[in-house]
């Protein structure tokens, strides 16, 4: 099946991203329009092919870079003569190593790398927390022995707030627009009718509230949406997911997302307006019924949960409200506490297992985290931890829930 076979199904409800998760589903360079090709590595891939020079939208990651350069080369021996970075996530800029190399060895220069003038500070900053990095995206994707990198190709022509890049006769018009990141770019090439969006649209919930990463901004993300919408894109090409084929539907999926982060940040901002806690407004904030539905919005990745929490962040602060979380207790003190009015850190257990066999995995969790914390080493207690951290993976729907409950369930923090 083609890639906009496949997409079209998608759109139709035909299969789900479930089914076709935007994040793990490979294909090799297909041609969607004229001289682009597309590609998804993970992260996706558009080749611009401008007859005497080539150009990318993104390269893929550290693990794909040989196999993206080879896929390249089987569509033309053209020069790669730029490499536009969506942002600065290590799955979309590691593909340029293998372009790099091949100039030295005939003496020619480098491929023009272009991204927006925030990049090198996000390369900075990576380098001073790999260790976290690896931690977390470990956690995050379940990857054994992932290293975080610590070198980067750094662009070597960055950008305010727009430029265009020639690639022959082919224009590819760069804007920046914070949204996922402080650095990203979208792109436009007008002779095609191609819109790149970087993962302002990736096939799921919008990436806004990421547990486990940095601030990102939704209001400037719906900004940038409704700017894309009113281009006469004829072909959206995701940072992550399938094509949107149609002017319609491109107008749809880019105008539904912005409405959708739109309506979060409105309902979150009423209750903190009105004084209420973050606790209070995590189970109340829900998407609009309207689009909650869409094909393209599902939380397979990120969740609007964890994106309220970001809004909390991006205009509250850290405080959530409740006063015993300003200079909260030790809590492995608070979990003995608990467990010793409970009758021991076995009668938590036992009852936290109880209560995910009910469904109830949010409340299991806590008992079952407070019997860890009072008795690590006791093997009833360790045993439900497992058991109801593995439940609640197995009934959470984003990738971010089920990689962090996993770990609970096998290694906990």
């Amino acid at each position: 099946m083609g890639v906009l076979e496949l997409a079209d199904d998608l759109w139709n409800g035909r299969i789900t991203t479930a089914e076709h998760h935007p994040l793990y589903r490979a294909s090799d360079l297909e041609e969607v329009a004229d001289g682009v090709h597309f590609m998804s590595v993970m992260s996706n891939v558009v080749l611009i092919d401008a007859g005497s020079l080539l150009a990318m939208v993104d390269t893929g990651t550290q693990f794909t870079a040989e196999h993206v350069h080879a896929a390249v080369r089987r569509v033309s021996d053209a020069p790669l003569r730029a490499a536009v970075f969506s942002h600065g996530h290590i799955d979309h800029v590691f593909g340029v190593g293998p372009f790099d190399a091949e100039v030295a060895r005939d003496g020619r220069p480098r491929p023009e790398v272009v991204g927006h003038e925030a990049m090198p500070a996000r390369f900075e900053r990576y380098r001073m927390t790999a260790g976290y990095n690896g931690i977390i995206n470990r956690r995050q994707f379940g990857i054994d022995g992932l290293q975080w990198p610590t070198d980067y190709r750094i662009p070597d022509t960055t950008y305010r707030d727009g430029m265009t890049v020639d690639v022959g006769d082919i224009a590819l018009e760069l804007h920046h627009d914070r949204g996922e990141t402080d650095d990203h770019t979208w792109t436009w090439i007008p002779d095609r009718g191609v819109l790149c969006t970087g993962d302002l649209f990736i096939w799921a919930t919008p990436n806004c509230g990421n547990p486990q990463k940095v601030q990102r901004y939704p209001l400037e993300w719906a900004a940038a949406l409704r700017k894309m919408a009113a281009l006469p894109a004829e072909l959206l090409l995701p940072g992550h997911g399938v094509p949107v084929a149609g002017a319609d539907r491109v107008n749809q999926g880019l105008t539904d997302t912005a409405e959708y982060l739109e309506s979060l940040v409105e309902q979150t901002l009423a209750l903190m307006n009105d004084g209420r806690r973050l606790n209070d407004i995590l189970h109340e904030v829900v998407p609009p019924a309207g689009l909650a539905d869409r094909p393209y919005l599902q939380p397979v990745y990120d969740e609007p949960e964890f994106i309220v929490r970001n809004i909390w962040r991006l205009y509250g602060g850290w405080y959530d409200g409740n006063p015993a979380h300003l200079q909260p207790a030790r809590e492995v003190d608070l979990a003995s506490e608990v467990a010793g009015l409970a009758g021991g850190a076995a009668v938590l257990a036992r009852r936290a297992a109880e209560l995910s066999a009910a469904g109830d995995h949010r409340l299991a969790a806590d008992l079952a985290e407070h019997a860890r914390l009072a008795a690590p080493e006791d093997a009833e207690v360790l045993a439900a931890h497992a058991e109801v951290f593995a439940a609640f993976r197995d009934a959470a729907t984003s990738t971010m829930a089920k990689g962090i409950y996993g770990a609970a369930s096998t290694d906990p923090p």
